[in-house]
């Protein structure tokens, strides 16, 4: 009989914990056979009513008053732990809910790229009434305080960091927990890009699909750029695609949505850098690439809190909106000082990840899959070392 993998993101909502999600579903379908898996966002699958409602105000909320979104996830969900508070009210509809979709899934095991139904599933295994295998897959460069860890069998992290912190702060079981970066979809290769010897570098700007990316605040400075050639990755977002159209530039295309993760490959290896917000996903595969990453802008509450991590470990460099754009660019790009820095911030990133095969992470899921009764993960308890090799 075959097994299941149930993958549980939130909200229907594309986002990195569907990317995630979808990474690791791709990688299971080319490593495994006699797996099958699904994915579904739990909002959706309680109430798609209530799902539009929630993201509807959560993207009013960071477009008109960002301050106070990144004030309340800080303080709600990073500083302080008031979970059981914050999420009495509709807790037990959500459990419920969460109970009869594993009920009529019968997973074998159930992967979270998002707190909270990580939080859901802890809960209902501390109660004993959930008894399936559960993976935390986090899809930023910290955690915060909604995902579970008690009753959880395994741990896919962004950093050494984060491993040292879960360690210390929850008590998690080392054996349990492997550094694995951010994945990403194993069509978005390690190889080293090519040097490109041309007279103008030509840019990535990326983070225009909700809308939120401040990329036309750069409008003016792009379209009398001297010294690039820019590619703007539009997104979803057909207003912006369309507005850089009408600027009808030899040096500026916009470019759609691209869903094809061996095409963003390409991409990633004709640029010779890329503007980005500091979300999780893109950061991880800009890394993996290693293009130098600069951020113009970010969105309150996640994406500040990476902001902080990446800037902190050297692995991005923070545009100043105040400046001009290009000079800010020029002056990082030709500094051979502060390219050496950055590259060997990157090497130190990259020899922290423990596993990064695809291979490796997907024979993982499987280890996992084959649980012992006492709800022990018996392969992983005895042989922690294998993973890593």
């Amino acid at each position: 009989m075959k097994k299941k993998i149930l993958f549980l993101p939130l909200f229907r909502m594309q986002s990195g914990h569907h990317q995630v999600a979808e990474a690791l579903m791709d990688m299971l379908k080319k490593h495994s056979n006699g797996i099958t898996y699904k994915k579904i966002d739990l909002i959706s699958y309680t109430n798609t009513s209530l799902e539009k409602i929630i993201v509807n105000s959560y993207l009013t909320w960071i477009r008109y008053a960002p301050e106070t979104y990144n004030l309340a996830y800080k303080n709600l969900f990073y500083v302080h732990t008031p979970k059981e508070r914050i999420f009495k009210w509709y807790q037990q509809l959500f459990m419920n809910k969460l109970e009869q979709l594993i009920a009529e899934e019968k997973p074998d095991l159930i992967v979270c790229t998002h707190g909270f139904p990580s939080y859901l599933l802890s809960q209902l295994k501390m109660k004993g009434k959930c008894s399936t295998p559960v993976i935390n897959v986090y899809t930023d460069y910290f955690i915060n305080n909604v995902w579970g860890s008690e009753g959880i069998d395994a741990h896919f992290l962004p950093s050494q960091e984060v491993k040292e912190k879960l360690m210390s702060k929850r008590q998690i079981p080392k054996q349990t927990m492997m550094v694995t970066g951010i994945p990403v979809h194993e069509e978005i290769t390690k190889n080293a890009r090519v040097q490109r010897n041309t007279a103008r570098p030509k840019i990535l700007i990326s983070g225009g699909n909700s809308g939120l990316g401040g990329i036309l605040n750069l409008g003016d400075e792009l379209k009398n750029s001297t010294d690039f050639d820019y590619l703007v990755l539009c997104g979803n977002n057909s207003k912006l695609y369309e507005e850089i159209e009408t600027w009808n530039l030899p040096h500026i295309k916009p470019l759609p949505y691209i869903s094809s993760r061996s095409e963003m490959n390409k991409l990633y290896e004709e640029v010779d850098a890329i503007v980005t917000k500091p979300g999780g996903v893109t950061i991880s595969e800009a890394l993996r690439k290693r293009l130098p990453i600069f951020v113009h802008s970010r969105l309150p509450g996640q994406e500040e809190i990476n902001l902080q991590y990446l800037k902190q470990q050297g692995l991005v460099f923070k545009l100043n909106q105040k400046k001009p754009f290009e000079k800010q660019l020029l002056g990082i790009l030709k500094d051979q000082k502060k390219m050496k820095k950055w590259n060997t911030s990157i090497e130190a990133y990259h020899k922290e990840i423990e596993l990064e095969k695809p291979e490796g992470i997907v024979e993982v899921m499987k280890l996992i899959l084959s649980l012992n009764q006492n709800g022990t993960p018996s392969y992983l308890a005895r042989q922690p070392k294998l993973l890593y090799s």
